[in-house]
This record gives C-alpha cells, structure tokens and sequence, in this order.
C-alpha cells in the first residue's frame, strides 16, 4: 500500500526542561549538553568523501532528532481511525463514484473513541480525513463528495471536528491522514489542477481544528480518467504544514517518520533511527545551505538492514528518520462486519507491542469504528485487556533500589531514577562498559527494559545481560540496537544480581533507563 521515500527538514527549536545532571567537560564536548539552551537536535550529518571511516562513525553517534521528533517517539503508542464512506459499502479501497448518501452512522461518538483509546493507552489518534475515494469526512468547501451530502445530521455534521474536539477535551494528540490519491476529484491526472485542490483541502484541515500534531501521507498515486498520473508536489505540501502547523509530525511520504516496511506492526531486531541519504541529494543540500531541506527519494527504506556500520559507511548523508509501525487490530483497516470474530487476540497484540515499541518504533495501531460509527465492543474488550496486562507488567521496576557498580561510568543513579532527562555515560572515549546491579534480595523477572538518552544519539550496537547463578555469570538474553525503548522477554529468572555489558556502541553509550519486570500470569 506504500511506497517508502526518505525526505529530511532542519527544524526549528522548541524549549525543553532543564537536564538534572551536568556532564563531565569531557562528555559535555561529545554528547548533548545538558544546561538550559533550548534542545535543538540535530538530525542531520554530511559526510565527506575526505572523511574516514571513524569520522563517519562519530557523525553518525551525533545525529539527533528534531524537537518534533523527539515529541513523537515519546509517544509510543498512537492509534488510526479509519472510518469513511469504506465503512458502508464495505470496501477497503473505493472507487470515487459512491453515493454520499450511503454514509449514515447514526449513532456515531466520537469522545466513545477517543476515551476508549486513551484508556488503552494511546496518546494520539490519526483520522482518515480522505481516503483514496476522496470522500471527505469534513464539509469541504471544494468537493461535494462529502459529509454535507450525506444524510447524516442532515448534512450539518463534521467528523474531523468531533474527533478533534474529543481529543482536546481528553487531552490527546489529533493528527489526520489526507490520502494524495483522489479517486472522484475530475481532474485528477492534471498535475496543476490537482495540486492546486490538494493544497486546498489540506489548508482547510490545517485552519479549522485546532492543533494538528501529525499529518499521514502515504504512497498511493493512481492513474486519473485522462490516463495520467499526477505528479505530487510534496514540497509545496510540506511548507503549508510547516507553516500553518509547524509542530506537527508528517509521516511517510514526509520528511519526519518513515514507514518500518510492513503492516504487521512489528519492527527490526536492529532498528536504527539513523539512516543514510543518497548522493544525488548534495547538490539540494548545498543549494539551500542544509537549511528547511526535503528530501526526495533515495533508496529502499524497508530492508533488512537500514543503518548499521555497513549501511553508513559509504553514506553521503545522515538523518534521523524513525520508524512507525502500523498495523489493524482487524484483517482489513476499515470495518467488515464479517471480521468481528477476527480481531486479534490480546496475545498477538502484546507480541506486537513488544515487536514495535520495544523495537525503537511507535505504534500506530488501527481501530476502526463500526456502521453505527462506534469502536465495536468486541475490539474495546481486547483492547481493555491487552492494556491492562502492559500497565501491570510494566508497575514495578524490579531493579528500583539496587545499588550499582559501573566502574567505566559515571551517573549510575540515573538508570533508575525514573527521569529520562538524566542518564548513565561512560567516562573518556569508552564504548564498551559493565554495569553490575545488586538487587534488594532475589528477584524473579522476565522482561529487560533498556532506554537511549536519543537527545544524546543513538549508539549502542550490542548489548547482553547475565545473572548471577551463585557460582558465575550466565547469559539472560542478548541484543543490538536500543534506540529510544527495547524490550526483551525471556524465561524467567530468579537472582539477586544482574550484569548488563555493552559490547560495542558508536562513540560513548548512554542509558536513560534501565528495568527489569514481570510479566502477570493474565
């Protein structure tokens, strides 16, 4: 359904909370400082063809993201709403030529969404303002193919403000996704023309809603009745954002988030936030002084391997560019009535969150309301449940209260203070380190909780983690990459020490948390 292009946007600053450890002078001039200048990022990095390897690597070490970014991968967990004309006549894409009188949800409420997904955990919700049919959920002052014609509140409701007043009252982020292929407007095949009612659709979301925190784009660019094929203009798209919502994420066929390559809601076992950019951008880079650039197409973004050491080496470029993972709860993204007994077990929805959330991604997950315009009980049942076993598993850090032993770092109380803006480093030029911690008796765990300091960079490479067995060491589990969050499950184990040893990592590592919980039996 989407083809993945990497674009990139030099950002401006936001102001964040004051960071309540100071650095040693020596990692002050390698990592982020802490203090109270507003937190800029810097997610990006040019590469010269005179730079050598370690240079490169050290490049890569100081790529950050952008204060939106940032925003967004704390997030964690967002949901999609796909909800439309779809929706009644059973179809998952539409062809255009649906009658708006079909669509007719009459007892549809929103704030039943929105409570039902914050309940569960999500901190944002993304509507489908248009989908492919170009059916607008929103009276639309340049289409006819929308709510207006349609026989619900006689033509006078409004979907995206209902659902956007919702999220306000509940105080959760509201973001739509604007399909770029509009299967009714006349003229789609003309490029000026079509651009020109795009640009006019996306002002009218933009203006008349309050707070956009993330606007969806994604790939899907169909022939039009002329038997052409428009050519989109991002750019244009991209500065009517920056400029009406500039704290507003814009996610797949956008400079900020990228799609992770699938729809099953699972990312990579090495999933990194820093990737590079192709060669054929220089000159763009260049021209504009690396200031307010987007970024066109540059290779594959959904292979295996994205942004190790052999990914980078040969880069002109760098970027931050995290990884959205989305993913239905039912087998199609619109309500089927036929899937009712489909929707996914809590099982596999706690498989997933582990999957993309302990991966180094952000899940966006789909919960599709039904005819009524209502999230079907069925679907809040799961969800209910699913949450439930996260938020009690995830209570107690079983760690809180170990003394620790990190001989090559400094900051060790930050592993478990429980502040992300504080964090554990190693001291000089290290990037390898252990950290032993005693634990407050025996302890039976079975899940590890790792998390990067990213306003710092993403670094570690490979990390592993032992018990104590009385007699010697014996491995737990193992990893690569962390990134903001990575979460590992395992049998469980039951000591009163641990060991953590990072093995390899681009420059100093850093640790903001550190964790280890159990997981409830139900």
């Amino acid at each position: 359904m989407i083809q993945t292009f990497l674009f990139y946007e030099i950002t401006n600053s936001i102001i964040m909370k004051k960071i309540g450890l100071l650095l040693s002078l020596l990692c002050v001039m390698a990592l982020v400082a802490s203090g109270q200048q507003p937190y800029q990022g810097n997610n990006y990095a040019q590469i010269s063809s005179q730079d050598s390897y370690e240079e490169i690597i050290t490049k890569a070490a100081h790529v950050t993201p952008s204060p939106r970014q940032l925003h967004w991968q704390q997030l964690e967990l967002t949901a999609f709403l796909h909800f439309g004309i779809n929706t009644f006549t059973n179809r998952e894409w539409g062809t255009g030529d649906e009658d708006p009188k079909l669509f007719n949800p009459t007892d549809l409420d929103a704030e039943q969404w929105v409570k039902v997904l914050k309940k569960a955990g999500f901190k944002q919700v993304i509507l489908t303002a248009k989908h492919h049919d170009g059916f607008c959920l929103w009276p639309s002052k340049y289409t006819d193919h929308s709510v207006e014609e349609s026989p619900w509140k006689n033509g006078n409701g409004d979907v995206v403000k209902l659902v956007a007043e919702a999220c306000e009252k509940y105080d959760i982020g509201f973001g739509v996704y604007l399909s770029p292929w509009d299967r009714n407007y006349p003229y789609y095949g003309n490029t000026k023309k079509y651009n020109q009612y795009f640009e006019n659709q996306l002002r009218e979301l933009l203006t008349n809603y309050g707070q956009i925190d993330e606007v969806w784009f994604d790939g899907a660019n169909g022939e039009g009745d002329n038997g052409k094929v428009p050519e989109y203009h991002f750019d244009e798209w991209y500065k009517i954002i920056r400029k009406l919502q500039p704290q507003a994420v814009i996610a797949i066929m956008g400079p900020d988030v990228r799609w992770v390559g699938t729809e099953t809601g699972y990312g990579r076992h090495s999933e990194w936030s820093i990737v590079p950019v192709g060669a054929k951008l220089q000159e763009n880079i260049a021209a504009h002084s690396q200031q307010d650039l987007t970024f066109k197409p540059a290779g594959d973004m959904t292979g295996h391997d994205l942004g190790s050491r052999n990914k980078i080496e040969n880069a002109t470029s760098l970027i931050w560019y995290p990884a959205e993972a989305d993913v239905s709860m039912r087998p199609g993204w619109f309500y089927h009535k036929e899937e009712d007994d489909d929707v996914k077990s809590v099982e596999k929805l706690l498989d997933i969150y582990y999957g993309s959330v302990g991966r180094n991604c952000v899940l966006l997950m789909n919960v599709p309301p039904n005819k009524k315009g209502l999230i079907s009980q069925s679907d809040v049942d799961t969800l209910m449940k699913w949450s439930k076993i996260v938020r009690k598993t995830f209570k107690k850090n079983l760690a809180k209260g170990a003394s620790i032993h990190s001989e090559d770092g400094v900051h060790a109380e930050a592993l478990l203070d429980g502040d992300y803006k504080t964090y554990w480093t190693t001291q000089n030029k290290d990037t390898s380190a252990t950290i032993v911690f005693n634990l407050k008796g025996k302890k039976t765990f079975d899940v590890l909780l790792l998390q990067e300091e990213i306003r710092v960079g993403q670094r570690i490479e490979k990390f592993q983690l032992d018990f104590w067995n009385g007699a010697k060491w014996e491995k737990i589990t193992e990893g690569t990459t962390v990134g903001y969050k990575r979460l590992l499950r395992f049998n469980p184990i039951s000591t009163k020490k641990v060991r953590l040893q990072i093995k390899s990592s681009r420059l100093n590592p850093t640790l903001a948390a550190f964790g280890l919980y159990n997981r409830p039996n139900n």
